[in-house]
Parts: structure tokens; C-alpha cells; sequence
């Protein structure tokens, strides 16, 4: 995977993931109660099955945040996957200790504090 630069992820977080992590109430709720965490991949994933209003509050940020992905990589002459991975550095960087993350290998895992839980390709 290419490195981007940071001027492409600050557009990512202010152009997509900004308006969309000020989220819904439910999500909020679980992220903070560890049901729902941030990928590697740019979107929210489940850590266990969700009720239905989760899943459907959960799906609508994550196609808000593939449009966004989509409207700023073709400008950017990327592709979509290329450009939510690198969002998911700034992503992230936001996880709160206690809430949890999911890196490409798979395994979800628990923030503990200020420990760098970025992906090596995020610089």
C-alpha cells in the first residue's frame, strides 16, 4: 500500500469522518460498551451481533462514509479501499482507551491507554 500524504488525511477526517463520528446516540453507546469499534478498513465493525437499530445506525454511517470515501479518492485518483485504509489512520488515532479496534489480521482488541494502535502503514 502507497503512503498518502497527511494533507490526505486531514481531508479524509474533516471532509468524512468528522460529520459522520458525531454520531448516533446508539453508536456512541457502542463504542463506548465495546459492542462496535473502528477497522482498519475505514468502517465501524461489530465485535458480536446487533440489535437491529445498531446495525441499521452503524450501516448508515458506514455508507456515509463510503460515499465520502468514494466523492474524495476519485478527485484524488485512488482507489476507495486505498483511501478509507489511510482514513482509518486518523480513525484510529481517536479510539479512546477502553473502546475497542480491529487491525487487518482480525482480532478485535481493547485500547489500554495512549499505546500506538495504528497500522504500519500509517507512518
Amino acid at each position: 500500500m502507497m503512503k498518502m500524504p497527511h494533507i490526505m488525511i486531514a481531508a479524509a477526517v474533516l471532509a468524512v469522518a468528522s460529520p459522520v463520528l458525531a454520531a448516533d446516540p446508539i453508536v456512541e453507546a457502542a463504542l463506548s460498551s465495546g459492542k462496535v469499534g473502528e477497522q482498519w478498513d475505514g468502517y465501524i465493525g461489530f465485535v458480536s451481533a446487533p440489535s437491529g437499530d445498531l446495525k441499521a445506525a452503524v450501516d448508515a454511517i458506514n455508507i456515509k462514509r463510503r460515499a465520502g470515501y468514494t466523492q474524495i479518492a476519485a478527485a484524488r485518483n485512488v482507489t476507495v479501499d486505498q483511501f478509507a485504509q489511510t482514513t482509518a489512520c486518523s480513525t484510529l488515532r481517536s479510539v479512546k482507551a477502553g473502546q475497542v479496534y480491529k487491525l487487518k489480521d482480525g482480532g478485535w482488541r481493547t485500547r489500554q491507554g495512549s499505546e500506538s494502535i495504528t497500522p504500519d502503514y500509517c507512518g
